[in-house]
């Protein structure tokens, strides 16, 4: 094989690719589940203005995105998403909730809503800080 055999995946492949992970990965430990939970919220006339993408592995959710429009960032909809998220993780028997986000985003806000750091890496990106946080359930 060399370089020139390396493509970017479609989203078909790339869901190939997870699909067989999940498949190798329960094999080897039992009762692995994975299920993708994406949320939104919609204004009065239908437009997306937040969304929180998470999928729950075995028993836990890990939480990929958490976007407000700037037009509504302060107003209790990240908070909104989050309580949810955390419900259905509950619900789903789930044991903690991980994610991540950088020091220009929102640590604070997960911080006040009962997330702890559990590490960080220094410049990433450049002059940036990379937070993981957990939060049990």
């Amino acid at each position: 094989m060399n370089s020139s055999d390396i493509i970017q995946s479609t989203i078909e492949e790339s869901n190939f690719v997870r699909n067989k992970l999940i498949k190798f990965n329960s094999e080897h430990v039992p009762n692995g589940r994975y299920e993708e939970i994406n949320l939104c919220l919609k204004n009065n006339k239908g437009e997306i203005i937040a969304g929180l993408n998470s999928a729950i592995c075995w028993n836990w959710m890990e939480v990929d995105i958490l976007w407000v429009h700037e037009d509504y960032r302060k107003k209790g909809y990240g908070k909104q998403l989050l309580d949810e998220a955390e419900q259905i993780s509950r619900e789903k028997n789930c044991s903690f909730i991980k994610l991540n986000t950088f020091s220009f985003q929102a640590p604070d806000f997960y911080k006040k809503n009962g997330y702890q750091i559990i590490a960080v890496i220094e410049n990433a990106p450049k002059d940036y800080k990379h937070y993981y946080l957990l939060k049990e359930l």
